[in-house]
């Protein structure tokens, strides 16, 4: 079982979307909970890749095809992740904020998420700082994730974390933004928790925002 672990972290790290499945597959066959598959198996991969990306030695498009693979072996695992109660590392809710039409990035960040173990409930792209206010209300994350790919659209994140303070929850909810032209000095002037310039940086950043 071991052996098919390492296949399985392999799998992910090279972007092998059907081994992956197939290991994931076998796993279970074996005997393997769905815990100790994504444990031992998925998330060694996803770290990696992970890593060698902060090195520069793994790229976006290669950082996506290993997304994508661990995303499939995990709807491999859904229906006994249903019954099986394994946690969950915290609920983000995300989106693109108003004005802005721009989904890759947002799109990759929150595949990153899933495969890192979150429960994302994503809201799309031109999202008013009203809906991010009710979704926070309603699903109660951990974290809001707010992108911007505009220069023109970034001070809508000023809007929506001065919603959630007139609000009265802005404490209860972690805010992080991201997208091309926003910098740490930004997210510090909006008074957000944190910035993370990547996909990669942003799970890294999730997580710290957990512990914190």
């Amino acid at each position: 079982m071991l052996e098919l672990m390492r296949k399985l972290s392999q799998a992910v790290i090279s972007g092998e979307v059907e081994t992956a499945a197939q290991l994931t597959e076998q796993l279970l066959a074996q005997g393997a909970s769905p815990q100790e598959i994504i444990d031992n198996g998925l998330l060694p991969g996803m770290d990696y890749v992970g890593a060698q990306f902060r090195k520069g030695e793994m790229f976006i498009p290669e950082v996506l095809l290993s997304a994508r693979t661990m995303q499939t072996a995990m709807d491999v695992l859904k229906p006994r992740l249903v019954t099986g109660n394994v946690p969950c590392q915290g609920t983000v809710v995300i989106g693109t904020v108003q004005g802005d039409l721009h989904d890759i990035g947002k799109n990759l960040v929150r595949m990153m998420l899933e495969a890192a173990g979150f429960s994302v409930i994503d809201l799309g792209i031109d999202v008013p700082a009203e809906k991010f206010l009710e979704a926070v209300k309603t699903h109660r994350p951990h974290i809001l994730g707010l992108s911007a790919l505009l220069t023109t659209t970034m001070r809508n994140m000023a809007a929506v974390i001065d919603t959630l303070r007139e609000a009265g929850i802005r404490q209860a909810v972690k805010v992080m933004v991201g997208g091309a032209p926003v910098t740490a000095e930004f997210a510090r002037s909006i008074g957000a928790d944190g910035y993370a310039p990547n996909a990669v940086a942003a799970v890294d950043l999730a997580r710290s925002l957990i512990a914190s």
